[in-house]
């Protein structure tokens, strides 16, 4: 819906529309309104609230009944404010006395648009839909800041509708399995933000999530894996479960969009039904299993009619269970050596008349988009199903950058927006220490804030066809639900603010101050978020007399409200009186730092402490050295090890800059195995190995470069197998000044791969 005056006064309603926009961010910033509305428009006065206030309803009007029992229920867990719900005659809702909050439904508003008024008597939500009157209590429930059941919301008049339609998350629960509870508690947390679609990637080589009845192997065998250690790891979501939750995300206005993966990432399927691959069986070869590696694994479906009844069938019981208009059949990375070695594939192939391998996956697509047409679903799959034939209603989600949904869209395909990196969730937050495990890109908060999903080059009947944007949370390396939470969240705000509000009305430094109260809603809900974008990170450098100190964060020191990062030397946790971080200072060693970041009084980080003892100044951790190449770069966890640690797996390798040799100091190393499970295809032969000198080989030292001869060579002989083990000491030789340290392994096989933890020279 299109809000605005009707005629004259161009300028001055371009200034009223700024000094509108201004006071709207000037409001919005001390409670916290994520995403930003379209259009505020500032009255005079506030209107109070307190557990006196009511909730009138309308009779009848089951929408606005929900809408306000979810306000009343958002209130209470932040705010501690009980309100009563008072349901009226129609005639009475406009006419009521004052000290209420009235929800009605009016004609005019878009689908998911609404209109909030507040006067210093009450307050009008109003919206023509269940979901705008529903995203209206959202809107209010944020006006009031967090903590005290009373407080006072001043006099505005909201209106507001999105950006784009399709605002969403991809939840991998396919690598990693979450709880029922966790699903229905990240579907709370979407509404909140305005996200509208969970797509929900339930298939994949790694396990088969979803029940099917009429084939209980997909879950009695497809759901589980046995892990590198050898312990068994798996999971499902029954028929009944899945109800439940899609009951639930109706109720939050969520659309959840299974994906059944095909024709790759099949391994799971055809771990439970063999007959189901493409590969040909050969002689001695064994069956496959459910995969515990990562990466791109070969297996795909066969061609053959069977199989083809079998996907139906699977999808005929994944429409009853899903009411959505669309269902995501993956079909990325789809590598066809097995259709190209199988002879009964390319019988088959020949039978169609296709003699090109892609062309293949296009009809399979094709087939496969027909039945669920004929059921009327239309499908949406990763970029690479954009080929020849593909049919017109069918959705393309882009996640090769941004290329795909470009050509989807001149095409005439509706496409999604999900394009790696900058929204892909497993990419980690910041370079600190703190960050869990994932890849080891840093795609940052502002990141994902500032991406612009608008294509310039598009006609008006084309850009139409861009639907919206879509992160993904794949949880390779999250294995638990509380990682899964700090990955997304709030690079979740950031998503929902890019899909919903005007790109004119965006201010980063702006959007940083209201998640200061959105921090305080998620800690009142239990939420674990990530602080990344204001966490304070350390430069820390050995003088004479102890140590030069360098802090920072990502967060912009002119943003209004910005209370900076406080630190405290006495061992006090820092308040945000306590001393502001402006330039680098100088403490002796045994001095201990406590760090934090605030806004205004609002504190927006964990506080971060450093100890600055003697082993401070010999001991470098994973985090603070420089990995050599980026290969395919991951943090990843080692058992025993002080934290995830940082390596690229094509060539495990650091570098230590700067190091003083003068004195020719001793080398202390700390190193961790971990099982090499990644199926990176013909790349795997170019990693090197087999350079190794001894039985199990060796951590190698080098200088200035990491092909020069080695200074030293740390066996790993006697090392722990399972867990860190620190190496005897090497004494380096004295080579005057300061030189960068190259350290990296020289080992006789691919598994394990080894890690270093950490390292420490000094005297």
């Amino acid at each position: 819906m299109r809000y605005g005056s009707s005629s004259g006064g161009q300028a001055r309603a371009a200034c009223g529309a700024a000094l509108a926009l201004t006071l709207a961010l000037v409001r919005a910033a001390h409670s916290g309104v994520i995403p930003l509305p379209a259009e505020v428009v500032p009255g005079s006065g506030a209107f109070g609230i307190d557990p006196k206030t009511t909730l009138r309803v309308p009779e009848g009007d089951r929408d606005a009944g929900n809408a306000a029992r979810y306000l009343a229920e958002l209130w209470k867990r932040t705010n501690g404010l009980t309100l009563p719900i008072s349901v009226v005659p129609l005639a009475a809702i406009d006419t009521a006395s004052t000290h209420s909050i009235a929800f009605r439904h009016r004609s005019g508003f878009g689908r998911e648009a609404y209109e909030l008024e507040v006067t210093p008597q009450r307050v009008t939500v109003s919206a023509s839909s269940a979901a705008g009157l529903f995203y209206g209590a959202v809107t209010l429930w944020q006006l009031l800041p967090p903590g005290g059941n009373t407080g006072r919301i001043p006099t505005q008049t909201i209106r507001d509708a999105p950006a784009y339609a399709w605002r969403g998350l991809m939840l991998d629960s396919s690598r990693h399995f979450q709880s029922p509870a966790f699903i229905r508690s990240t579907i709370d947390w979407m509404a909140w933000h305005k996200l509208n679609v969970l797509h929900w990637h339930l298939t994949d080589d790694q396990g088969w999530r979803l029940e099917i009845r009429k084939f209980p192997r997909l879950t009695s065998v497809g759901a589980w894996r046995v892990e590198p250690s050898g312990a068994r790891y798996g999971g499902f979501y029954s028929q009944e479960e899945v109800r439940d939750i899609v009951r639930f995300a109706a109720t939050r206005h969520v659309q959840i969009i299974p994906e059944i993966e095909m024709p790759g990432h099949a391994t799971a399927a055809i771990a439970a039904y063999p007959a189901l691959g493409a590969a040909t069986p050969t002689a001695g070869a064994s069956t496959p299993v459910v995969s515990a590696s990562w990466g791109v694994l070969t297996h795909l479906f066969n061609l053959d009619p069977q199989t083809f009844r079998f996907l139906e069938d699977v999808l005929a019981e994944v429409i009853e269970l899903f009411p959505s208009p669309t269902i995501h059949i993956g079909g990325d990375e789809a590598v066809k050596d097995e259709w190209n070695a199988s002879p009964e594939v390319r019988t088959r192939a020949r039978q169609l008349g296709i003699q090109d391998p892609e062309a293949l996956q296009a009809y399979f697509t094709q087939t496969i988009a027909g039945f669920l047409e004929a059921h009327g679903r239309r499908i949406i799959g990763w970029d690479e199903i954009l080929r020849p034939g593909l049919q017109k209603d069918a959705i393309v989600m882009s996640w090769h950058g941004v290329s795909g949904s470009h050509t989807a869209a001149v095409a005439g395909n509706d496409t999604v927006l999900a394009p790696w990196p900058t929204l892909y969730f497993d990419n980690r937050q910041s370079s600190l220490p703190t960050e869990p495990p994932g890849r080891l890109k840093v795609v940052s908060l502002e990141d994902v804030y500032r991406f612009d999903p608008r294509d310039a080059t598009l006609s008006d009947r084309q850009r139409h066809h861009v639907l919206g944007i879509e992160a993904a949370i794949w949880t390779e390396h999250m294995q638990t639900e509380e990682r899964v939470q700090w990955m997304a969240l709030p690079r979740a705000a950031a998503l929902a603010e890019v899909g919903w509000s005007n790109a004119a009305g965006r201010r980063w430094p702006d959007f940083l101050e209201r998640l200061a109260p959105m921090f305080a809603r998620y800690r009142a809900f239990g939420l674990d978020f990530a602080d990344s974008v204001f966490a304070p990170a350390a430069g820390i450098s050995r003088t004479a007399e102890g140590f030069t100190v360098r802090l920072s964060n990502q967060a912009p020191s002119d943003a209004a409200g910005n209370g900076g990062i406080r630190y405290t030397l006495d061992g006090r946790e820092p308040s945000s009186e306590a001393t502001r971080y402006e330039t680098p200072f100088s403490v002796p060693v045994g001095t201990e730092i406590h760090a934090a970041a605030f806004i205004e009084s609002a504190q927006v980080s964990r506080i971060r402490v450093l100890r600055l003892d003697a082993q401070a100044a010999r001991r470098r951790d994973n985090h603070e050295l420089e990995p050599c190449s980026d290969g395919i770069g991951l943090l990843l966890e080692a058992p025993g090890a002080g934290g995830p640690i940082a390596v690229d797996i094509m060539n495990p390798c650091w570098i230590d800059r700067g190091v003083d040799l003068s004195a020719g100091p001793r080398l202390v190393a700390a190193v961790a195995p971990l099982p090499f499970n990644y199926e990176i295809g013909a790349d795997a032969a170019k990693i090197r190995v087999g350079d190794a000198r001894t039985t199990e080989g060796e951590l190698e030292v080098h200088i200035d470069g990491c092909d020069t001869p080695a200074l030293a060579a740390l066996p790993l002989a006697g090392a722990d197998a399972k867990s860190v083990t620190i190496l005897p000491e090497r004494q380096l030789p004295r080579i005057q000044g300061r030189h960068d340290l190259c350290l990296r392994f020289a080992r006789p096989r691919l598994d394990p791969q080894w890690m270093l933890d950490w390292i420490e020279i000094g005297e």
